[in-house]
């Protein structure tokens, strides 16, 4: 059974950082994209993050660019999500997931798995 399992969400004060780790289980997490997503209150899931399979390639949504770094660890079937400078309008629920592929994927539905999500705050 595959699982993907975020932590490290919580309430942080506009300006600070929070990273978020994602590790996966039941797949070869290797062979695998990964992405972030984040739904605001009262908002749609959007895009924020994806990183190719071994993690030389990255793609930013560009309200995070320069803020947010993806990375992975492979070896530990982990993806991470640093999140520095952080605003207000970051105050979401943030997903990770996992798709079939070598590549990077923007759109949701390229996803195969998902996480259940954790709850960043930012206070202003």
């Amino acid at each position: 059974q595959v699982q993907l399992v975020e932590s490290g969400g919580g309430l942080v004060q506009a300006g600070g950082s929070l990273r978020l780790s994602c590790a996966a289980s039941g797949l070869t997490f290797g062979r695998c994209a990964g992405g972030w997503f984040r739904q605001r209150l009262g908002k749609e899931r959007e895009f924020v993050a994806a990183i190719n399979w071994n993690g030389d390639t990255a793609y930013y949504d560009e309200a995070v660019k320069g803020r947010f770094t993806v990375s992975r660890d492979n070896a530990k079937n982990t993806m991470y999500l640093q999140m520095n400078s952080l605003k207000p309008d970051d105050t979401a629920v943030y997903y990770c997931a996992a798709a079939w592929g070598t590549n990077y994927y923007i759109l949701d539905r390229a996803y195969n798995y998902w996480g259940q999500g954790t709850q960043v705050t930012v206070s202003s």
